[in-house]
């Protein structure tokens, strides 16, 4: 069984001639991915005492991490 690496794809952008990026948001994936496996467990175990911030903290690979590093590279 071939494991795949996952590959994103954002058309319509005006960051570039060619209107498509592949780079930036694959690495905005790859990098979601990893936050995200550190910072939900975590989240998960301040949530119990602290819902706000534990909510925020879940949130923050989605809202501050992908966008950052997918809008960084024009690619």
């Amino acid at each position: 069984m071939a494991i795949g690496i996952p590959i994103c794809v954002e058309c319509g952008t005006a960051s570039n001639p060619c209107r498509c990026k592949v780079v930036g948001p694959t690495l905005g994936f790859l990098a979601f991915a990893v936050a995200a496996l550190v910072e939900w467990p975590v989240g998960a175990l301040v949530y119990c005492f602290r819902h706000m911030k534990g909510r925020r903290i879940m949130a923050h690979p989605a809202t501050v991490v992908y966008p950052s590093v997918s809008n960084s590279i024009p690619i």
